[in-house]
């Protein structure tokens, strides 16, 4: 096991390194020049040329793009070309609150779907199946963005039960900020600012998830049906266990292996994913930020975002894989993939 993890740490290094080719040309190549941005439209062409060589956007791209893979693999990111701010200490102020939007989002999007999943699997045909496929259904085709403005329009305008945007009210700060919202409240013991960053969560955890919701939804129906047509399960029927430990103990379990890799891709694509419910939610994590500095050719910015956030993609394939094990003791890593 320790080799095999060793070797996918490794291969890591191959896909990291064409990410940060990719994002690295795509912001040269298709992205403004951010000289005229920063300094406005009526700066002579001798500040620009000085602003550009302050800034290393003089020298070659090969030259540029090493700097930056120097930087990477030291941890420096380099400088905000507006806030004048590392960009390591830009993302840590900010991915804070993806990640608890994130995390939000696949506990809502693994809870209910692996539930409705059974439910449609055990009542297969019936009118939960339909009802569940029919919520599957609409999850998968409904843009992020149109849910989200209709979630806002009923809650917030017509309803008046949850807040429209924001992660907390001004007034409740809470007084730890390690810039995880719920754990800060918990840990001052506020419950009133507790509860207003749970409501704050609801509409744009809800958002997100919806699509992931949708995608285990209907994982978890197919690998259910699939598991209960299974001798073993016939057998199990047979010796007079009951329906609901059949179901829960025996299938579910060896059900979740194909889960759980849908799970693990959903949890990185949504850290990813993230930007558009951040903007009609005006939550103030990375993806939202991140969009401003594409908008701003902020180079650094951008190239440090999506190399954190394809690095976390990575590790979490890797972990997805390593918990197989402990799903179904039956996976083993022979020698030769170790």
């Amino acid at each position: 096991m320790f080799k095999y993890i060793v070797k996918r740490i490794l291969m890591l290094i191959p896909v990291l390194l064409g990410v940060s080719v990719i994002v690295f040309l795509i912001m040269r190549v298709f992205s403004p020049d951010p000289a005229p941005i920063v300094l406005g439209q009526h700066a002579t062409a001798e500040a620009a040329n000085a602003w550009r060589a302050a800034n290393g956007l003089d020298k070659p791209l090969y030259i540029q793009f090493f700097d930056f893979l120097k930087g990477a693999v030291t941890g420096n990111l380099g400088t905000s070309y507006y806030t004048k701010t590392p960009v390591t200490q830009e993302i840590l102020a900010r991915f804070p609150a993806t990640i608890e939007l994130a995390l939000a989002a696949i506990i809502l999007a693994s809870v209910f779907g692996i539930l409705i999943g059974v439910i449609s699997a055990v009542k297969k045909n019936s009118v939960f199946d339909h009802a569940g496929m029919l919520l599957a259904l609409i999850g998968v085709s409904m843009p992020i963005f149109w849910l989200g403005i209709l979630l806002i329009i009923l809650f917030a305008g017509v309803w008046h039960i949850l807040p429209s945007g924001g992660r907390i009210d001004p007034l409740l700060q809470p007084v730890v900020s390690s810039g995880f919202y719920i754990y800060d409240t918990l840990a001052s013991g506020d419950t009133e600012a507790f509860a207003d960053v749970l409501r704050h969560l609801i509409l744009p955890a809800l958002a997100l998830g919806m699509y992931s919701m949708a995608i285990i939804t209907r994982m978890t129906r197919s690998s259910m049906l699939e598991t209960m047509n299974q001798d073993y399960i016939r057998t199990a029927r047979a010796k007079g266990i009951s329906e609901n430990r059949v179901v829960s103990h025996h299938a579910l379990r060896n059900a979740m292996i194909p889960v759980t890799t849908v799970i693990g891709l959903q949890l990185g694509s949504l850290l990813g994913g993230a930007v558009l419910t951040e903007t009609v939610f005006s939550w103030p994590g990375i993806g939202n930020y991140t969009v401003e500095c594409i908008l701003k050719s902020d180079f650094p910015v951008v190239q440090g975002v999506v190399l954190l956030i394809a690095c976390i993609f990575v590790l979490i394939n890797l972990a997805v894989d390593i918990i197989y094990a402990f799903i179904d003791p039956r996976i083993k890593f022979s020698k030769k993939e170790a």
